[in-house]
């Protein structure tokens, strides 16, 4: 029986080497992000059926809950787990070479010359993707711990010459060495360097699949009822850890109450649940997730579009722009603001005037709420669902 590996996703060449031996064995990897805790870590690895959790030291402890894979299996990525208990996304072996080859395709990467430098959370498509490419493509390959200053410069040092950012990053560290930056991982910043890449993807597609606004060769995008769909070869086999709701009425932890479920229809494509546009021409907008469209007085609000308007005010260090419930309007929109100077935070009303400007009257914020930080994921995505929780 091929079994499921659980490791600590660390940014090392040891946490890669350990991989690469896990595959060899043709076993497949959940990566695991470090920071969870203890009991945390232990649910995950049960909820997703691992067989074997790999130690620092390279021993193997047995788990009782394992459940196997399937052959050709090569990782379980948890999915956030922003709201509820994760699922796991599996990725074949031949869905990691699709997504490595049409990317180092497009960005035109040369084993001789270039090094990828990893420094996101590997336990996320974001981090493991540059390791996967690199492995791929015979490049360079430099790991890190964490995606700061002192990271980037060491890694420019080192010749690192591509990379993959999120927009909290980009905005705090000088990238202008790279030949490449990928930008993934939510809305960009609204100042984006020539070198940068905004990409578009989700754990389900191996990362990003749509680079400034143009599929990757092989992917097929298409706009269904406002959203978007997906079909190509790096997408996902199944989910993994799916409950059986019929097994009981809390949906069930344990193995014989969990299963895996197809990820596409029976023609290959995947819903993203992301609202967006393809055009004529084949380019892509996404405006956001269906659950984080503010409705207000009938009229549709895209938080990410108000994000982007915000974001150039200079009073402004972050936004996250949410809904909350109003008895008048149904929903009115909320700007959560980290001001640039704390004892100096912007005003509501020069924030109205932005938006009402450049978008329209009813996507200018009715509300300011002025916090020290925003919550974020462990990619450096906002944690919406922990603002929208009613004050």
């Amino acid at each position: 029986m091929h079994k499921l590996v659980a490791i600590d996703a660390v940014g090392t060449r040891e946490f890669v080497d350990a991989v690469l031996r896990v595959w060899e064995a043709a076993d497949a990897v959940l990566p695991v992000d470090p920071r969870l805790s203890p009991v945390a870590r232990q649910r995950l690895l049960q909820r997703l059926g691992a067989d074997v959790d790999l130690a620092d030291d390279g021993s193997r402890r047995v788990l009782g809950h394992g459940r196997g894979c399937d052959p050709g299996d090569a990782l379980v990525v948890a999915t956030s787990g922003t709201t509820g208990d994760p699922k796991g996304v599996v990725l074949t072996h031949d869905a990691l070479a699709a997504s490595a080859a049409a990317t180092n395709e497009r960005l035109g990467i040369d084993a001789a010359t270039d090094r990828w430098l990893a420094c996101l959370p590997l336990s996320h498509m974001g981090g493991l993707g540059v390791v996967i490419r690199a492995l791929a493509a015979g490049a360079g390959l430099t790991m890190a711990r964490r995606p700061d200053a002192a990271t980037i410069a060491a890694g420019l040092a080192e010749g690192c010459t591509r990379t993959a950012l999120v927009a909290t990053v980009l905005t705090r560290v000088d990238t202008s060495g790279f030949t490449t930056v990928l930008l993934g991982g939510g809305p960009p910043p609204p100042v984006i360097p020539a070198n940068a890449v905004v990409t578009y993807g989700l754990t389900e597609s191996g990362g990003g699949v749509v680079y400034d606004g143009v599929p990757l060769n092989g992917v097929e995008v298409a706009e269904v009822g406002g959203t978007i769909w997906l079909r190509g070869p790096m997408l996902a086999r199944a989910y993994r850890g799916v409950p059986d709701l019929a097994a009981g009425a809390d949906g069930g932890t344990s193995p014989t109450q969990l299963h895996d479920t197809a990820l596409t229809d029976s023609d290959g494509w995947f819903d993203t649940g992301d609202v967006g546009h393809v055009d004529d021409h084949g380019g892509v907008v996404v405006h956001g997730r269906t659950g984080d469209m503010i409705v207000t007085g009938g009229e549709k609000v895209w938080p990410s579009a108000v994000e982007s308007v915000l974001a150039g005010h200079p009073g402004v260090a972050e936004v996250a722009v949410i809904g909350r419930p109003d008895p008048e309007w149904g929903q009115i929109v909320v700007a959560v603001v980290v001001p640039a100077d704390p004892a100096a935070p912007p005003g509501l009303e020069p924030l109205r005037a932005m938006v009402a400007e450049a978008l329209a009257p009813w996507s200018a914020p009715r509300r300011l709420e002025v916090v020290e930080a925003l919550p974020r994921t462990a990619l450096g995505k906002v944690a919406r669902h922990q603002l929208v929780t009613p004050r």
